[in-house]
């Protein structure tokens, strides 16, 4: 039996979609300690070790105590703090659900690298790397792995009218309207938006950069929505069927994704052999070429000429009830518990 913090919540624009995470992760654990950590908004960290029945009902400023990761690698585990006391307690692996910054782009895994601890999941570069969606299209670009044209600017240059100006220009003649507009740093498609005219591509700036001081802009791709997991590392990672996303609205936004009940996915996607073989190599090409570890989501669209673009890859995907990597494993013969079992072996 092994001592497993798990660690939720966090300082992130998606903190709620970890806090729904964390029961789907949670409930399938056997055979270990469970130990709790919740990150609030403000990056408070709470420590509870009552009942785990219901996990996000759990009123944590009332219940949790203070209790951080030691970066001290003597201690190897949380400091608990209880009034004027410290209590050492031992972690054998930290499982991160934290998804976007602050907890999936490298930053958490910092810290259980200073502290001496393993971890669930990718290391310090690859979850940086992947966080970062400009930086993962040049590793994906460098490796022949098929994808959409792009461009991508940073703040200064869009909040300068003159460098704007270029900017916009630039964009409606070389990936001309429609477009995506999305932050650069994120997920859960926070922040993304489909423009259709110069008007909306203004807009969609706005809202991408409340979000990340970096902006990708991407051609519109028009594509079945394309999902595959990959489990392990190296040359041992294997990856899934695919599954198609049939979103209920323009694109797989936020709120298709968590709050419309009529988004879909059919698991596995109906696709030739060969597709799917495509698929399937480019998901791992882009897994190893990032040296991911663990798990990760790789995205893709597939058009109605059966050409394969890769989308974006994610290193710690979502465990709600509605999210795909735990589906994709389940239809591939391996139920939630023996995933999560795998997950915290790697």
């Amino acid at each position: 039996m092994k001592n497993i913090c798990v660690l939720f919540g966090g300082v992130s624009p998606e903190h709620e979609i970890s806090v729904k995470s964390v029961q789907g992760v949670v409930g399938a654990i056997r055979g270990h300690n469970i130990i709790p950590v919740y990150i609030t908004k403000q990056g408070k960290w709470l420590m509870y070790d009552g009942k785990l029945d219901n996990i996000e009902g759990i009123d944590w400023e009332k219940f949790g105590t203070p209790a951080m990761l030691s970066p001290d690698r003597v201690h190897k585990g949380l400091l608990r703090i209880v009034g004027d006391k410290v209590r050492v307690i031992p972690i054998d692996i930290v499982f991160p659900i934290l998804h976007g910054p602050n907890g999936e782009d490298g930053t958490v895994q910092g810290l259980c690298e200073l502290a001496g601890i393993p971890y669930v999941g990718s290391g310090v570069l690859s979850s940086a790397l992947c966080m970062d969606k400009a930086f993962a299209k040049i590793v994906a670009r460098h490796h022949k792995i098929p994808q959409g044209e792009y461009l991508v600017y940073k703040k200064e240059a869009l909040e300068n009218p003159e460098p704007r100006k270029a900017a916009l220009r630039k964009v409606a003649s070389k990936l001309k309207y429609p477009c995506f507009v999305k932050p650069a740093v994120g997920g859960s498609s926070l922040g993304i938006s489909r423009a259709e005219n110069r008007k909306e591509l203004e807009a969609a700036i706005t809202l991408a950069l409340a979000h990340a001081p970096k902006v990708i802009f991407e051609k519109a791709i028009a594509g079945r929505e394309i999902e595959l997991a990959v489990l392990g590392e190296g040359m041992d990672a294997k990856v899934s069927i695919p599954g198609e996303i049939i979103p209920d609205g323009v694109f797989y936004d936020y709120a298709a994704k968590y709050e419309k009940p009529n988004s879909k996915e059919n698991i596995p996607a109906d696709l030739p052999e060969s597709v799917i073989a495509d698929l399937q190599k480019y998901a791992l090409e882009i897994f190893r070429a990032v040296d991911g570890r663990g798990m990760a989501r790789v995205d893709f669209f597939v058009t109605d000429q059966n050409e394969v673009f890769l989308n974006e890859i994610n290193t710690l995907p979502g465990f709600t009830a509605i999210s795909m990597y735990a589906k994709l494993w389940e239809f591939n013969g391996v139920p939630r518990t023996e995933l999560i079992e795998r997950l915290l072996s790697c």
